[in-house]
């Protein structure tokens, strides 16, 4: 699933595409919207809120778009062939008299108004990389409830919005404990160091092509789908399992030299492919 900073890449692009620019073709391929026409008005920006998108287009609406773990918008000189996937896969198609944006496999597409887009986002926490960012509030949302899984509240996006499966696992090895430590075990000082780290990952990682949280060259994750390789610290085995109430499949890696705290007694030796959702 894309997290924090692929979805800012996204917004980015869409960004450079169409903001500014008038809609000359609006296509909505999802029968809730099968009347929506968007054409003649002009785009004002599009701003990445977590893992949501906010399209904003003039007359006070917005297309609020979230990828999930299929879906993906891609931007295509006019005339050029889209590569990105079968045509029943898309969901949305908005363009312009230079490019055109194309939202395939999107599970969550909705047009509200501009008004509106806290019933969409502001159930979400602080944004790792937005503009509402709060150190503070991030790291109190976290500590309310501490007999919760470390793993788990930092995947809740109305702790703090941007982390996924991938930070996750990464964060809590830097932090040493495992993602299942219970979020109040953690040690004072390194809780307090959470928030600033987590921050400092998405934010060296927004600009990107390949997400890297080692700075080591061929080696860019700590323990993400490393199992059962071994640790780049220790050399232990890396370990993984499923975290989560069963609902969720969550992939989760740990090494158990670096990492202190409870983690499963059964743990898978390698991981296959997993959907998540959040």
């Amino acid at each position: 699933m894309p997290e924090g900073d692929t979805v800012w890449q996204t917004a980015r692009r869409l960004h450079e595409a169409l903001a500014g620019k008038v809609l000359t073709r609006s296509d909505f391929r999802v029968p809730k919207y099968a009347t929506a026409d968007l054409t003649g008005r002009t785009v004002l920006d599009v701003t990445p809120r977590g893992k949501h998108l906010l399209t904003r287009v003039e007359g006070g609406l917005t297309l609020h778009s979230h990828l999930k773990m299929d879906g993906s918008w891609r931007i295509f000189e006019n005339g050029r062939r889209w590569t990105g996937g079968p045509a029943h896969q898309i969901r949305v198609i908005l363009g312009n008299a230079d490019r055109t944006a194309v939202g395939y496999r999107l599970p969550v597409l909705d047009l509200i108004r501009t008004a509106d887009e806290a019933r969409a986002v502001g159930h979400l926490g602080p944004d790792l990389l937005g503009p509402d960012w709060n150190p503070e509030l991030a790291l109190a949302n976290l500590l309310a409830d501490p007999a919760r899984p470390l793993g788990e509240a930092l995947l809740d996006q109305r702790n703090l919005a941007g982390i996924g499966n991938i930070y996750k696992s990464e964060l809590c090895f830097l932090l040493g404990a495992t993602p299942w430590l219970p979020v109040g075990a953690l040690p004072a000082d390194r809780a307090a160091k959470l928030p600033a780290l987590a921050k400092k990952l998405l934010e060296a990682n927004r600009e990107r092509p390949v997400r890297s949280t080692t700075g080591r060259r061929g080696q860019d994750l700590f323990v993400y789908g490393r199992a059962p390789r071994p640790c780049l610290r220790c050399h232990t085995s890396v370990r993984v399992a499923d975290q989560g109430d069963g609902s969720r499949e969550r992939p989760t890696y740990w090494c158990p030299n670096c990492q202190t705290g409870p983690a499963p007694s059964a743990a898978r030796p390698q991981a296959t492919q997993r959907r998540t959702t959040n």
